[in-house]
Protein backbone atom coordinates (compact mmCIF):
# COMPACT_ATOMS: atom_id res chain seq x y z
CA UNK A 1 0.00 0.00 0.00
CA UNK A 2 3.13 2.29 0.63
CA UNK A 3 4.39 2.00 -2.16
CA UNK A 4 0.86 3.70 -4.54
CA UNK A 5 0.02 6.26 -1.93
CA UNK A 6 1.20 9.09 -4.09
CA UNK A 7 -0.08 7.32 -6.91
CA UNK A 8 0.24 4.50 -9.63
CA UNK A 9 3.14 5.14 -12.43
CA UNK A 10 1.58 7.30 -15.16
CA UNK A 11 3.20 3.91 -17.80
CA UNK A 12 1.01 1.67 -19.93
CA UNK A 13 1.14 -0.99 -17.82
CA UNK A 14 1.73 0.71 -14.33
CA UNK A 15 0.60 -2.72 -12.37
CA UNK A 16 3.74 -4.38 -13.92
CA UNK A 17 6.26 -1.08 -13.40
CA UNK A 18 5.15 -1.49 -9.84
CA UNK A 19 5.76 -4.87 -9.29
CA UNK A 20 9.19 -4.85 -11.09
CA UNK A 21 10.11 -2.30 -8.14
CA UNK A 22 8.68 -4.44 -5.58
CA UNK A 23 10.26 -7.47 -6.96
CA UNK A 24 6.83 -9.30 -7.30
CA UNK A 25 4.77 -10.12 -10.66
CA UNK A 26 1.93 -8.08 -12.05
CA UNK A 27 -1.13 -10.20 -11.00
CA UNK A 28 0.61 -10.29 -7.44
CA UNK A 29 0.19 -6.47 -7.36
CA UNK A 30 -3.15 -6.65 -8.68
CA UNK A 31 -4.29 -9.38 -6.34
CA UNK A 32 -2.95 -7.34 -3.23
CA UNK A 33 -4.53 -4.29 -4.17
CA UNK A 34 -8.04 -6.17 -5.31
CA UNK A 35 -7.76 -8.31 -1.34
CA UNK A 36 -7.18 -4.64 0.17
CA UNK A 37 -10.74 -3.41 -1.09
CA UNK A 38 -12.04 -6.25 -0.71
CA UNK A 39 -11.20 -5.93 3.29
CA UNK A 40 -12.03 -2.33 3.19
CA UNK A 41 -8.59 -1.37 3.21
CA UNK A 42 -8.99 1.08 0.23
CA UNK A 43 -11.84 1.91 -0.84
CA UNK A 44 -10.89 2.73 -4.71
CA UNK A 45 -8.45 3.04 -7.48
CA UNK A 46 -9.02 5.50 -9.80
CA UNK A 47 -7.97 8.89 -11.88
CA UNK A 48 -7.61 12.25 -10.23
CA UNK A 49 -8.48 14.55 -13.03
CA UNK A 50 -7.51 18.46 -12.93
CA UNK A 51 -10.75 19.56 -14.05
CA UNK A 52 -9.49 22.85 -14.41
CA UNK A 53 -6.45 21.80 -17.11
CA UNK A 54 -9.52 19.83 -18.86
CA UNK A 55 -10.97 23.15 -19.26
CA UNK A 56 -14.28 22.41 -16.82
CA UNK A 57 -13.97 26.00 -14.94
CA UNK A 58 -17.36 25.85 -13.35
CA UNK A 59 -16.83 22.94 -10.94
CA UNK A 60 -19.80 23.18 -8.20
CA UNK A 61 -20.60 21.31 -5.18
CA UNK A 62 -24.27 20.98 -5.33
CA UNK A 63 -25.56 21.09 -1.34
CA UNK A 64 -29.51 19.56 -1.35
CA UNK A 65 -31.68 19.74 1.97
CA UNK A 66 -33.92 16.46 1.73
CA UNK A 67 -35.87 14.27 3.52
CA UNK A 68 -33.62 12.29 6.28
CA UNK A 69 -36.03 9.03 5.18
CA UNK A 70 -34.69 9.04 1.43
CA UNK A 71 -31.49 10.60 1.82
CA UNK A 72 -29.42 7.30 1.50
CA UNK A 73 -31.58 6.02 -1.85
CA UNK A 74 -31.71 9.83 -3.20
CA UNK A 75 -27.79 9.74 -2.84
CA UNK A 76 -27.72 6.51 -4.54
CA UNK A 77 -29.74 7.99 -7.83
CA UNK A 78 -27.70 11.08 -7.58
CA UNK A 79 -24.34 9.42 -7.67
CA UNK A 80 -25.46 7.16 -10.49
CA UNK A 81 -25.61 10.27 -12.73
CA UNK A 82 -22.91 10.60 -15.49
CA UNK A 83 -22.36 14.05 -15.02
CA UNK A 84 -21.97 13.62 -10.87
CA UNK A 85 -18.12 12.75 -9.64
CA UNK A 86 -19.00 11.95 -6.45
CA UNK A 87 -22.31 11.89 -4.06
CA UNK A 88 -22.41 11.73 -0.38
CA UNK A 89 -24.75 12.86 2.61
CA UNK A 90 -23.11 14.49 5.15
CA UNK A 91 -24.87 15.95 8.83
CA UNK A 92 -26.97 18.92 9.29
CA UNK A 93 -26.00 21.36 11.28
CA UNK A 94 -29.01 23.34 12.18
CA UNK A 95 -29.51 26.38 12.03
CA UNK A 96 -27.07 27.87 10.15
CA UNK A 97 -26.41 24.61 7.38
CA UNK A 98 -29.45 22.90 6.25
CA UNK A 99 -27.82 20.85 3.85
CA UNK A 100 -27.45 16.75 4.08
CA UNK A 101 -26.95 15.59 0.45
CA UNK A 102 -23.65 16.61 -1.43
CA UNK A 103 -23.43 16.41 -5.10
CA UNK A 104 -20.22 17.96 -7.28
CA UNK A 105 -21.24 18.64 -10.94
CA UNK A 106 -18.20 19.51 -13.47
CA UNK A 107 -18.84 21.92 -16.96
CA UNK A 108 -17.06 24.24 -18.98
CA UNK A 109 -19.28 27.01 -17.51
CA UNK A 110 -21.62 28.35 -15.19
CA UNK A 111 -24.15 28.05 -17.60
CA UNK A 112 -23.48 24.95 -18.85
CA UNK A 113 -23.83 23.52 -15.01
CA UNK A 114 -27.24 24.78 -14.54
CA UNK A 115 -29.11 22.46 -16.96
CA UNK A 116 -27.04 20.01 -14.50
CA UNK A 117 -28.48 20.78 -11.33
CA UNK A 118 -31.85 21.44 -12.67
CA UNK A 119 -31.36 17.68 -13.78
CA UNK A 120 -30.47 16.82 -10.32
CA UNK A 121 -33.12 18.97 -8.63
CA UNK A 122 -35.82 17.15 -11.12
CA UNK A 123 -34.32 13.57 -9.93
CA UNK A 124 -34.90 14.86 -6.05
CA UNK A 125 -38.63 15.37 -6.61
CA UNK A 126 -40.60 16.61 -3.74
CA UNK A 127 -38.48 15.00 -1.11
CA UNK A 128 -35.83 18.74 -2.06
CA UNK A 129 -36.78 21.57 0.64
CA UNK A 130 -34.18 23.52 -0.65
CA UNK A 131 -30.49 23.51 -2.08
CA UNK A 132 -27.32 26.04 -3.19
CA UNK A 133 -24.46 25.45 -5.20
CA UNK A 134 -21.15 26.01 -3.84
CA UNK A 135 -18.72 26.75 -6.51
CA UNK A 136 -15.12 26.49 -7.22
CA UNK A 137 -12.34 29.31 -6.70
CA UNK A 138 -9.28 27.66 -6.56
CA UNK A 139 -8.08 24.32 -7.00
CA UNK A 140 -6.94 22.58 -4.07
CA UNK A 141 -4.03 19.67 -3.41
CA UNK A 142 -6.02 16.28 -4.15
CA UNK A 143 -3.62 13.52 -2.27
CA UNK A 144 -4.49 10.75 -0.81
CA UNK A 145 -4.17 9.11 2.65
CA UNK A 146 -0.53 9.28 3.70
CA UNK A 147 0.41 6.90 6.34
CA UNK A 148 2.73 8.76 8.96
CA UNK A 149 6.42 8.22 9.06
CA UNK A 150 6.55 7.12 5.36
CA UNK A 151 7.86 8.52 2.15
CA UNK A 152 6.11 7.73 -1.38
CA UNK A 153 9.42 6.27 -1.93
CA UNK A 154 8.50 3.46 0.51
CA UNK A 155 8.55 0.13 -1.53
CA UNK A 156 6.01 -2.06 0.71
CA UNK A 157 2.07 -2.25 -1.22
Amino acid sequence: MLATQSGLPLVPAPYATLGATLGIGEQEVIDRLQAMQERGVIRRIGAVPNHYALGWRANGMTVWDVDDDVVDALGLRIGALPFVSHCYRRPRHLPSWRYNLFAMVHARTHEDALPLIDAIRARLGDACRGHDVLWSTRILKKTGLRWPGTTPSDKTP
